[in-house]
């Protein structure tokens, strides 16, 4: 009864989670149409951002909240469950998407990208991941804070570089959906976005809360490591409007926005996720958790080095990654 109970309710969280990114995401793009900033700005920063924050609060709150060494592999999971699962698994299926939707005639087999861009975000993630990799190997905090602050500084140069461009960069014009609270506003107010970006942030802090509960009570029930459960699990729940925003974008022909949301998370999550887990915990990893890193890595460089090959994202090729996420899975259930 107990597990049927915690599985509710760790149900409950995603369903939490996942309404309130709706809102927060929506409202944040808002926020950029009402400021007129670029569209590789709203798409890549806050778009991400806010489809993002579902995995960054739940480590926050796991590691600095959390009152046992469960809930901090539950933050530790989910911080690196993200990366891994982005690069090995939503690009590909993006993909695979592009390829399925070319067989049903509502688009071309092919990737229309800024591919500098695309290398650009790429190169900042494989930098900044690179050097959370190292610290693994450097037991030394003062080192670990070091680093932290660079990957945030680094983190807070990409933003600058995005906020830079302007729409004749390679913009697409996309238009934003309604306001979720002002559908018949065609320009909604400050303080109804506002309102509902709150609203939305909260959601996202009661859902993360929720799941951690879940998440230690079922590891603990069922003797699986929690660590496991976020690696897997956390991420797929919580990248889930990541990735509907970018499947409705790559159907729209908006293929900038539908990677430029994915490889924007990417640099996120390889650079604010990550320095929380450096100052909030040892970053003592187990051989689990570092090799979800090691293949996040290896992917981001493998399709990096695709982007810088004649300046072109091949869907059979870039579906490959996957047999990396796939591999993970058998070498869990395996081990």
């Amino acid at each position: 009864m107990t597990v049927l109970l915690y599985t509710l309710l760790f149900l409950v969280s995603v369903a939490v989670t996942l309404g309130a990114c709706t809102l927060f995401t929506n409202a944040i793009e808002w926020v950029g149409k009402r400021f007129n900033l670029s569209e590789g700005a709203v798409g890549g920063v806050l778009a991400a951002i806010g489809t993002t924050l579902p995995e960054t609060s739940i480590p926050v709150i796991a590691i600095f909240f959390g009152a046992s060494r469960a809930e901090a592999e539950v933050g530790l999971g989910a911080i690196l469950g993200a990366p891994f699962m982005l690069t090995t698994l939503v690009i590909p299926i993006l993909a695979i998407l592009l390829v399925v939707y070319a067989k049903l005639g509502k688009r071309t087999a092919a990737f229309r990208l800024n591919y500098r861009d695309v290398r650009g975000d790429l190169s900042f993630f494989v930098a900044a991941y690179s050097v959370a990799l190292a610290c693994v190997f450097i037991p030394s905090r003062l080192a670990h804070a070091v680093a932290a602050v660079g990957l945030i500084g680094l983190y807070l140069y990409y933003v600058k570089l995005k906020f830079s461009e302007t729409d004749e960069e390679g913009g697409e014009g996309g238009g934003l959906e309604p306001l979720l609270f002002a559908r018949k506003a065609a320009t909604p107010s400050f303080g109804l976005i506002g309102l509902q970006a709150f609203i939305g942030l909260a959601g996202l802090a009661l859902g993360a809360h929720l799941f951690v509960l879940a998440a230690e009570t079922i590891a603990r029930a069922l003797s699986i490591s929690p660590l496991i459960l976020a690696l897997l699990v956390a991420p797929l729940a919580t990248e889930l409007p990541e990735m509907s925003n970018s499947f409705l974008w790559l159907y729209r022909k908006k293929d900038r926005l539908a990677v430029g949301n994915v490889t924007g998370a990417i640099v996120f999550q390889g650079t604010i996720p990550v320095s929380i887990g450096l100052l909030g915990t040892d970053w003592t990893l187990v051989p689990t958790a570092l090799i979800t890193m090691v293949l996040a890595v290896t992917a981001a460089t493998f399709l990096l080095a695709q982007a810088a090959w004649g300046a072109l994202w091949r869907p059979w090729l870039l579906s490959g990654s996957a047999i990396l996420y796939i591999g993970y899975v058998v070498y869990l259930y395996w081990a």
